[in-house]
């Protein structure tokens, strides 16, 4: 199969999962969008919303819609790094084995992250960078493709542990989920209230993610597009060269190199989502809040004034 045709059965499969989604989840177009790309350009993805918005049930429909292996880690403040990774036990010969954890899967619900320890919140570290994990002195290789979509209640703080800077930045995104609109919300009044129980068909296989993966990184991408992501990027650090005044006035750090690269590889699969064989600088643009929004610490005065991510980023687009 050549690469155009790659490229088209991406883009056939991409709407095809549009619909199964659909049927369970109503409206969270941009939250599914963004999910998905995540998934293509083989990214994790933070999602952010408060209780009820569907964090958890978006997740598990995108799971059952591609053939891979899932599991749920529901993080609590007791939740220790061996419940993740996996702990040798004796077995019958007195030998020790190691037992693999739920992190041995394709895609790993991390539901509530923010309520454990960050000493917890850690073991994950390796497995997001580096696609492995090493325990009792074994290194074992995950299989891929592997990704975290984690959830996190932006409004309740009590008992929860704000996610390191460290951890944030291996997101490729952070999604806001916003409130379902009146006619939304009717619509998922009437779905969730009655008998009919919808099913989702698996669309998407391991082996075709595997290739849409791999034909992703061999877009082509022009040099000014990527000279533009860096210095976006570039410009959200402050006492750097020539930052914009908002930034020194209400940033104390900004984003790092990997904002860089999670905008030229999410524009490269949003550009073949819409038909475009190489992405400019409108495709860059289209995915820069859910990159950059996690990626840049705000300082006092922001607070103090109510300054957000988002108007930060609006005015740097």
């Amino acid at each position: 199969m050549s690469d155009v045709e790659v490229v088209k059965k991406l883009v056939e499969k991409y709407q095809l999962l549009r619909v199964e989604i659909a049927k369970i989840i109503v409206g969270q177009d941009k939250a599914v969008e963004t999910i998905l790309i995540s998934i293509l350009a083989g990214g994790h993805s933070l999602l952010v919303g408060v209780p009820g918005l569907a964090k958890t049930l978006l997740i598990n429909t995108v799971s059952q819609a591609l053939d891979l292996k899932f599991n749920r880690i529901q993080f609590t403040p007791d939740l220790m790094p061996s419940d993740i990774i996996g702990t040798e036990i004796l077995d019958e010969n007195r030998a020790f084995k190691f037992v693999k954890g739920p992190v041995f899967a394709n895609v790993i619900l991390a539901d509530e992250i923010n309520r454990t320890p960050p000493k917890t919140q850690a073991a994950l570290l390796e497995a997001m960078q580096e696609k492995s994990v090493t325990a009792a002195g074994n290194h074992f290789t995950l299989d891929s493709p592997f990704f975290v979509l984690a959830t996190q209640n932006p409004i309740e703080q009590e008992g929860t542990y704000p996610l390191p800077e460290a951890q944030l930045d291996r997101f490729m995104f952070s999604i806001f989920l916003d409130y379902p609109s009146y006619d939304e919300e009717v619509e998922i009044v009437k779905r969730t209230t009655s008998e009919n129980v919808e099913t989702v068909k698996t669309i998407i296989s391991k082996a075709e993610i595997l290739v849409f993966q791999k034909i992703i990184r061999k877009v082509p991408v022009v040099d000014n597009v990527i000279e533009y992501a860096v210095n976006l990027v570039a410009k959200t650090r402050p006492k750097s060269d020539k930052p914009p005044e908002i930034v020194n006035r209400y940033l104390d750090w900004g984003a790092g190199p990997r904002a860089s690269q999670n905008l030229i590889l999410a524009a490269k699969v949003n550009s073949l989502l819409n038909k475009k064989f190489s992405p400019d600088i409108e495709d860059v643009k289209a995915v820069a809040h859910s990159i950059l929004r996690h990626r840049i610490v705000l300082n006092y005065k922001a607070e103090a004034e109510g300054v957000t991510p988002e108007r930060i980023i609006a005015e740097l687009l």
